[in-house]
């Protein structure tokens, strides 16, 4: 009795750890979608208002959930007291900083600090064209993300529940 007992357990904690792979595959799609809503409004801030970056961060700010929140707040806090001459250094220690808990792949995590790269030292409408190409390679991505989740949760159930089998068979 105790070994069906082990092995029920066994199987439905690997199972469990399926299961988990799939809701963190999920989540990491959410974040992108997350970055992709907060470039959205900062695109539309600056097209429309025609306000300094600093208070367009600051604008933006007051509507995301942290640490998305945290993130534009320095970066309006950076840019107003211009702690450094350039904008893309501000950028890339901000997003290092503030946005390291979300855990990017090193692609993901490049692309968004490429963006701030040419992003500070553009007029409007080139700004604006560098952020629509940003969104572009985002909507990429989000895709190839959405591609293959469908397979990688079946297959993180599958070997979840295989694992488990096969760690009962050897343990007993």
């Amino acid at each position: 009795m105790q070994r069906f007992i082990g092995s029920l357990l066994i199987i439905t904690a690997t199972t469990g750890a399926g299961m988990v792979y799939g809701v963190e595959l999920q989540r990491y799609l959410e974040k992108l979608l997350y970055i992709r809503h907060i470039v959205y409004m900062l695109k539309g801030e600056m097209e429309y208002s025609n306000v300094p970056l600093g208070e367009i961060f600051g604008r933006v700010a007051v509507r995301v959930k942290n640490p998305y929140r945290t993130w534009l707040k320095s970066m309006e806090w950076q840019i107003e007291n211009r702690e450094e001459d350039e904008f893309a250094k501000i950028w890339i220690r901000a997003v290092d900083k503030n946005l390291s808990e979300l855990h990017l792949k090193s692609a993901h995590s490049i692309q968004l600090k490429e963006l701030g790269t040419f992003l500070g030292q553009l007029d409007g409408k080139t700004s604006s064209r560098t952020m629509q190409l940003y969104i572009n390679r985002l909507e990429l991505e989000i895709e190839k993300v959405r591609e293959g989740m469908s397979s990688k949760k079946r297959i993180g159930s599958c070997l979840g529940v295989m694992g488990g089998v096969f760690l009962v068979v050897i343990l007993i």
